[in-house]
């Protein structure tokens, strides 16, 4: 049998980011006309897609044994930023919307280390993963607990400094990172079952505590949040106040109906909406039609990235894109579902969508290193999986 090799490069998963970016681009600019800031927002981040794509360009060609050595020093790097944002003066990192969790750079913007540091995460953890992998080839319940241990290890720092911003967003995000690639880890499931279990009690406890004495909650939340927490439930009881935006985000894309009202003709203010709510815009302006086809390519766009995942050999690299997976999946489930009222808001950007150098850069960023492992993969002609 013929065993020459095949290199796939995924232009599928490249045609779906030049999508995303004209969709985002466009409802950026319907957005931005109900804006406080006089800012052309679509013009900036059609520069964020370029610079990112020259960043992703120039990681595109790192080796993965490479990125593999690089990834302790990445994230050190990571966490010792995420500690000088803590310990930063407000001049140089101003609290804003209650949280700390950003630089201010004259004349370029904010910085959010903590979109960089979910990357640095994905590609660290991998290596500890398949590397305590390739250590114990016979696993064990005491092999298991201490990969567990690794990864505990491996997320307290990031988790730890998001939380204290305070951002419960990215910390949530980071956890969704943390969660799925120990899923796959090869840890025995019967500890996975356990971890469930004591994370839904956790869960049901904190519900019974809102339910029976919510002031309790502020003993891990903060005002505001919980705030968030009574707006979500009921969005309509306080639409001038606490609950505002998302009441009329809610009010916004039911006005959509089934095809929208047509490009830039969006009548409902809803703030912030240009970022963290741009699918409010598309669902106003699309309608049902147009939101139906956003959530469609990011289908696209999971099932693209589990091919390369399942179609690639080395356990670093399906990490790697098991991490980025993770990740998009929260972020998308998360932000859609808030703007729509189905979960609280927790002000996290939607993915290639939303306005924000750092999330873009971050997520352009994941996807050159999925490319990557798309081109870098080798299947074998008239192999046994063919």
């Amino acid at each position: 049998m013929d065993k020459s090799q095949r290199n796939y490069f995924d232009f599928t998963l490249l045609l779906l980011i030049f999508l995303f970016m004209i969709v985002s681009c466009i409802a950026i600019y319907s957005a931005q006309k109900y804006s406080p800031y006089g800012i052309n927002f679509a013009a900036r981040q059609a520069v964020w897609y370029a610079a990112g794509f020259g960043v992703s360009a120039f990681v595109y060609f790192f080796d993965f044994d490479q990125i593999k050595k690089i990834s302790p020093y990445a994230y050190v790097f990571g966490v010792l930023v995420l500690i000088a944002l803590f310990l930063a003066p407000d001049s140089i990192a101003p609290e804003t919307k209650g949280a700390k969790a950003w630089f201010e750079i004259p004349k370029f913007g904010s910085l959010q280390p903590s979109e960089f540091m979910k990357l640095f995460l994905i590609i660290f953890l991998a290596r500890v993963i398949s590397n305590h992998n390739e250590a114990y080839l016979d696993r064990t319940f005491q092999t298991d607990l201490k990969l567990l241990g690794k990864i505990s290890a491996v997320a307290v720092l990031p988790l730890a400094f998001i939380l204290v911003q305070p951002d419960a967003g990215t910390a949530m995000a980071v956890a969704a990172i943390v969660i799925g690639m120990t899923f796959i880890s090869g840890i025995n499931w019967r500890i996975i079952a356990v971890l469930g279990g004591i994370a839904a009690f956790i869960l049901a406890s904190l519900v019974a505590i809102y339910l029976k004495a919510p002031d309790l909650l502020l003993l891990v939340l903060d005002p505001y949040q919980l705030n968030r927490i009574h707006s979500w439930l009921d969005p309509f009881e306080d639409m001038q106040n606490s609950s505002y935006q998302l009441a009329y985000s809610i009010l916004a894309i039911g006005s959509g109906t089934m095809y929208g009202k047509g490009f830039n003709a969006a009548q409902v203010n809803v703030p912030e909406a240009h970022s963290d709510f741009i699918f409010t815009i598309i669902g106003e302006e699309f309608g049902f039609f147009g939101a139906s086809l956003v959530i469609s390519l990011y289908f696209i766009l999971i099932y693209r990235i589990i091919v390369i995942a399942l179609r690639n050999k080395g356990p670093y690299e399906s990490l790697i894109a098991t991490g980025v997976i993770s990740v998009l999946t929260f972020h998308i489930f998360e932000n859609i579902g808030m703007v729509i009222g189905l979960v609280p808001i927790t002000g996290i950007p939607l993915p290639l969508l939303s306005y924000g150098g750092s999330s873009l850069l971050g997520t352009l960023l994941s996807l050159s290193l999925v490319l990557n492992i798309s081109a870098k993969t080798k299947k074998y002609m008239f192999s046994e999986d063919d």
